[in-house]
C-alpha cells in the first residue's frame, strides 16, 4: 500500500528495476506478493504499486476470472515459496466485467471463449442484483473481488495458511481516476 501511496501522488520509487535487480533474481525468486487482477492494459500491478522485478507474482485475467490453471497459478506462490498476501484486484470501469454484465442481462452469450469469462463472473452477477447497487456494473466489479477473495480463502490447499495466519488473501479495488487501491476485505490486523 505504500507503493501505491507513491503512485497516486507521483513519487515513484521504481524500485528494483536496474540490471542488479535482474541478475540477482536471475536465479532465484522471493516475490512478497501474488496479485490476481484483470487483462485490463490501464491496470499493470507492478507499476500501481511501485515495485519491480521479482517483487510480485502476477496473474492477470479478464475480470479476475478463475478456474483450475488460474487457481493453480494463484497458489503457486504460497505453497512453493510461502508468499505470504494474494490480492484479488478488481477496478473501475472493467470491461470484462462490463461485458458480462450485458450479456447475462441480455441473455445474449458472447462469441468464442469470450463466454467462459462470462459463466466465471455469473456469481458475481446475481450478486450485484441481489445488492441492487446504483452502478450495477461497478458492483458486479467489487462483487467479483470479494467473492475471487473468498473462494480463495476457501480453496483446499490455501485455506490452512489462512487459519495459521502464514497467508493473507486480500480483496482491492483499483479506481482508474485517482490511481488509488482500495481494500474491499482479507486485510490482516
Amino acid at each position: 500500500m505504500e507503493g501505491n501511496a507513491r503512485w497516486v501522488s507521483g513519487d515513484l520509487q521504481h524500485p528494483d528495476r536496474d540490471p542488479n535487480r535482474r541478475e540477482f533474481v536471475a536465479q532465484e525468486q522471493e516475490p512478497f506478493g501474488s496479485i490476481l487482477s484483470c487483462i485490463d492494459s490501464r491496470v499493470a500491478p507492478e507499476l500501481l504499486f511501485d515495485t519491480g522485478l521479482g517483487d510480485l507474482y502476477v496473474m492477470r485475467t479478464g475480470g479476475e476470472a478463475v478456474g483450475p490453471v488460474v487457481t493453480g497459478s494463484v497458489e503457486y506462490g504460497p505453497m512453493t515459496s510461502g508468499t505470504p498476501l494474494i490480492v484479488v484486484l478488481g477496478h473501475q470501469r472493467c470491461g470484462a466485467v462490463k461485458a458480462a454484465y450485458t450479456s447475462l442481462r441480455d441473455g445474449k452469450p458472447l462469441p468464442g471463449n469470450l463466454q467462459a469469462i462470462v459463466e466465471a463472473l455469473r456469481p458475481a452477477y446475481h450478486q450485484a442484483a441481489r445488492e441492487a447497487g446504483t452502478d450495477p456494473v461497478e458492483t458486479m466489479a467489487r462483487a467479483q473481488v470479494t467473492l475471487t477473495a473468498a473462494h480463495l480463502r476457501s480453496n483446499a490447499a490455501l485455506a490452512p495458511l489462512v487459519r495459521k495466519g502464514a497467508l493473507a488473501v486480500v480483496g482491492a479495488y483499483y479506481s482508474l481516476v485517482t490511481g488509488k487501491v482500495e481494500i474491499l476485505g482479507g486485510a490482516p490486523s
